[in-house]
């Protein structure tokens, strides 16, 4: 007999390490409720993962079998089960979180004690991040050598005599969240790809900046597949498989768009490189600097970020998209993040826990990865990368489609007059539109002192 730790995976199709262990013998599937870990994500995310823990119970128990759920330190618990179960082995798939990782040397160091065997596996990414070079300069050199290594398609879900013949009355509590959530679980996930794949993919190059199509069709603009790859209802494997499948069926301009959309997923894939070889990338600068960054302690502007109130519309927008719905566009994303963190000169690190709270598609090593990156801590090699939010309207929502969605204050502002607002004189912006914000900082100003402040820091001034 053999168990199956069941972490950030809740999904029988496409899991390592649940295919491993069947190919060895029968399996008792288990899900632990760690409460401490659970702790740490934000309250959304954590009731939209426990809905997907419901749906596989039951995928389970069509199965003929049972997800055998207990709540505790999981070293003592799958030590409990592995004697009450008479298992050889715990099989389970590696995570890259320093405290996940801890847990798991807990789990091994408590289960040799007693003489059981572990046994864990690649999962969470399509290549071992120990496989590559330990640092990058950039993505382009890191895509290089991560394309060079083979692929496997994704994993066959367990047939059902491999699953033991188990009953367990127990579950996990299912919360209210306060926004709403998309459908859980895997088949949501799938259906959802599934969608994209047939509408969305053979031009996702051309639309993933199409602010007002992300409006129109958020779910073929983009894929929206993020808020089920962070929960692990859905593997990734299965995402590079079902895009290549279309890249081989098509040709010319669809197949470039494809292309970006694997291309993107590499992305994903250098973020968690950067934590299996960075394991304080969420709290230490990834680049280092000569000089301290000056940041700026101003509570004030921090919150106005966060309420989406800073007087820059596609700054808002974006905010407010993070605030209703759990999820931000990357387009805005980027922009909101960098606003902060030059406009506003306020550390990444205060943006990156606001994100941890609010978003159900938080990804450990793709939300403190790409802070860095748009902070300039990071990976990326441009010493002091600054997004302009008017020019960034102007590039992609010109007829502010996607701020108007968000901002109703400015539904009956002019295009262009919105665009330009910070730019506007406040007698201006009074007469259009009173009930919105001015601009808490200087366009010019916020732009001129972030680009002083980091060249000190780095020594160039």
């Amino acid at each position: 007999m053999r168990l199956f730790w069941h972490r950030g995976d809740a999904r029988t199709r496409d899991n390592a390490g649940l295919a491993a262990a069947a190919r060895e013998g029968e399996v008792v599937p288990v899900f632990v409720y760690d409460a401490d870990l659970l702790g740490t994500v934000g309250a959304r995310q954590r009731a939209f993962f426990l809905r997907h823990v419901k749906r596989l119970e039951e995928r389970y128990r069509k199965l003929g079998s049972d997800l055998i759920v207990r709540a505790g330190d999981p070293a003592e618990v799958l030590v409990d089960l592995a004697a009450e179960h008479d298992a050889e082995a715990v099989f389970y798939n590696e995570q890259y979180r320093a405290a996940r990782r801890n847990r798991q040397r807990a789990v091994e160091d408590a289960l040799a004690g007693a003489g059981v065997d572990t046994d864990s596996r690649t999962d969470l990414v399509m290549v071992d991040p120990g496989r590559l070079e330990a640092r990058y300069p950039n993505h382009s050199q890191f895509h290089g050598d991560w394309e060079a290594v083979p692929k496997r398609g994704p994993y066959a879900e367990p047939d059902t005599d491999a699953l033991a013949d188990v009953r367990d009355g127990k579950t996990v509590p299912e919360p209210d969240a306060d926004i709403d959530l998309p459908d859980a679980g895997y088949e949501a996930a799938r259906e959802r790809f599934d969608e994209f794949l047939d509408y969305g993919i053979t031009s996702y190059n051309d639309t993933r900046d199409d602010l007002p199509k992300a409006v129109e069709a958020p779910t073929h603009a983009v894929s929206r597949m993020s808020p089920y790859l962070a929960t692990g209802a859905i593997g990734i494997r299965e995402l590079w498989a079902g895009a290549g499948d279309v890249y081989d069926a098509v040709t010319g301009g669809e197949r470039r768009n494809v292309d970006k959309y694997r291309y993107e997923l590499s992305w994903r894939e250098q973020m968690y490189h950067l934590l299996y070889y960075n394991p304080d990338l969420a709290v230490s600068n990834y680049k280092s600097f000569p000089n301290e960054i000056a940041w700026r302690d101003d509570d004030a502007a921090f919150e106005a970020w966060t309420r989406g109130e800073t007087g820059y519309p596609l700054v808002d927008a974006g905010m407010r998209q993070l605030n209703e719905e759990g999820y931000i566009h990357n387009r805005p994303r980027q922009v909101v993040a960098s606003f902060l963190t030059k406009h506003l000169l306020i550390d990444w690190r205060r943006g990156a826990r606001y994100f941890t709270k609010q978003l159900i598609d938080h990804d450990y090593a793709s939300n403190h990865g790409a802070w860095q990156w748009t902070a300039s801590t990071g990976t990326d090699s441009v010493d002091v990368r600054i997004f302009d939010p008017v020019s960034q309207m102007s590039k992609y929502d010109d007829g502010a489609r996607f701020v108007k969605e968000y901002v109703p204050e400015l539904s009956d502002v002019p295009a262009g007059k919105v665009v330009d607002w910070p730019t506007l004189s406040r007698a201006k912006r009074e007469e259009l539109a009173p009930d919105y914000a001015h601009p808490i900082v200087d366009r010019n100003e916020g732009y001129e002192r972030a680009q002083r402040v980091f060249e000190e820091a780095l020594g160039k001034r």
